[in-house]
C-alpha cells in the first residue's frame, strides 16, 4: 500500500459507521483520502465511529443499501473513483432470527451497489464478503480462492456466498469499465467493537462487570486478525487494481498463516491476562450450529501483494486490550485511533 496513492482519492465507503467502517475511515483519513460514506446509524450504543467523532473526517450520508435509488444519486453524485462496500447484516446468530433483512441488506445491498458504481463510472469496486463463504467438507487444507462456494450452514454465509456470485456476474457485465474485486477475511478484532455476539466485545463485557465469560465452542479455530490487517489488504488490492486493472481483479482471501489460527479458548486465554481476575466457562446447551474448524489460505495476497498480518496474535489482542481499557478511562478516542494506525503503518515500513 502506497499511502500518496491515497492523498486526496475520492472514496465511496459502506457501513463507515460500524466497527470495520470507523477503523477505515479513521485509515483513509489519517492518508488523506476524500471519504463519502453511506449507512445506516451506528449498530451498538457505545459505538467507535461516535466515541472517536469520526463525522468529522467523512461526508457522512446516512441511508440504507437496500434502497437501490438512494445509492445510485449518492455514488453519482460523489463522483468517487474508488467503492469500499462494507455494509452488511454481519452476525450469523441474528441471520437465524431475520433471515429475510440479512438476504435483502447482504444480495441486493450488494447489487445495489455494483450496479451504482457501474453507473457512476467508477475504477474499482471492492466487496468485503467473508471466511464463511466456502463450502464445507472433508477438506484437510486453508481454503483457496478457487474452491467451491457454499454457505448453507447459516442465513448469514449463504447471503455472503451469494453476493460472491452477484459480484463476479457483475464482473462479467461491467467488462472493461470498473474492477469488480471481492476480499473474503478471517475473523477480525480490535479496540472499539461493542457488537453482541463477537468474542473480544463479550469478553471485554463480562471481564468488567466481574462475570464469567460463556463460550459456546471454545475449541473453535478461527482465522483471527487485527482490524487493521485486512484494510491495508483491502486498500493495497484497490490501489494495484486501479493501476492493472483487471489483472487483480477477482476474489482474495486476507487471513493469518496457519501456524497462527488460534481456537476461541486460547484467544480468550491470552486476553484474559491483560484484565485481572478474568474467568470463563463453557456455555452448556443448545447453539445454533458452527464450522468447528475453519483456515484461509492468503498465499495469492502474500505473493501478489506483498502483503500479510503485521501484528502477531499476542500483539492483536495486547492492542484491543489497551484500546478498550483507555477507553474506560476516558482517553481520547480519535488519539487512541490514530497512534495505533501509525504504529502499525510503522510496522509496515520496517518490513
Amino acid at each position: 500500500m502506497t499511502p500518496a496513492f491515497w492523498k486526496d482519492r475520492r472514496v465511496f465507503v459502506t457501513g463507515h459507521t460500524g466497527f470495520k467502517g470507523a477503523w477505515l475511515v479513521a485509515l483513509l483519513h489519517h492518508l488523506g483520502a476524500r471519504v463519502t460514506g453511506y449507512a445506516l446509524d451506528p449498530p451498538t450504543s457505545p459505538s467507535l465511529f461516535e466515541a472517536a467523532h469520526l463525522a468529522d473526517c467523512v461526508e457522512d450520508l446516512r441511508a440504507d443499501v437496500r434502497d437501490a435509488q438512494a445509492v445510485e444519486d449518492a455514488m453519482c453524485q460523489t463522483d468517487a473513483e474508488i467503492i469500499i462496500h462494507l455494509a452488511a447484516q454481519s452476525l450469523v446468530r441474528t441471520s437465524y432470527k431475520d433471515p429475510l433483512d440479512t438476504y435483502a441488506t447482504n444480495v441486493m445491498g450488494t447489487a445495489h451497489v455494483l450496479n451504482a458504481a457501474h453507473r457512476a463510472m467508477s475504477a474499482v469496486v471492492l466487496i468485503a464478503t467473508t471466511d464463511k463463504v466456502y463450502a464445507h467438507g472433508a477438506l484437510d487444507r486453508p481454503f483457496r480462492e478457487d474452491d467451491p462456494l457454499g454457505g448453507q450452514a447459516d442465513p448469514y454465509s449463504a447471503s455472503k456466498a451469494c453476493a460472491e456470485m452477484v459480484a463476479a456476474q457483475y464482473a462479467q457485465t461491467l467488462g472493461e469499465t470498473c474492477s469488480v474485486l471481492t476480499a473474503r477475511a478471517g475473523n477480525v478484532i480490535g479496540g472499539g467493537d461493542f457488537a453482541d455476539d463477537r468474542i473480544l466485545p463479550d469478553a471485554v463485557r463480562a471481564f468488567s462487570r466481574g462475570e464469567r465469560l460463556a463460550l459456546r465452542y471454545p475449541q473453535a479455530v478461527r482465522p483471527w486478525q487485527h482490524v487493521l490487517d485486512p484494510l491495508i489488504g483491502y486498500l493495497t488490492l484497490c490501489e494495484r487494481s486501479f493501476k492493472k486493472s483487471h489483472e487483480f481483479s477477482g476474489a482474495w482471501n486476507f487471513g493469518p498463516d496457519a501456524d497462527h489460527e488460534w481456537s476461541v479458548e486460547e484467544l480468550v486465554q491470552d486476553f484474559a491476562r491483560h484484565w485481572p481476575g478474568a474467568a470463563w466457562q463453557w456455555q452448556a446447551g443448545l447453539h445454533p450450529p458452527e464450522t468447528h474448524i475453519l483456515r484461509l489460505d492468503s498465499s495469492k495476497a502474500r505473493e501478489r501483494l506483498d502483503w500479510q498480518c503485521r501484528l502477531l496474535m499476542e500483539e492483536a489482542l495486547r492492542w484491543s486490550a489497551d484500546f478498550y481499557q483507555a477507553m474506560a478511562r476516558g482517553v481520547d478516542v480519535r488519539a487512541l485511533m490514530q497512534q495505533q494506525i501509525e504504529d502499525y503503518l510503522a510496522k509496515c515500513a520496517s518490513f
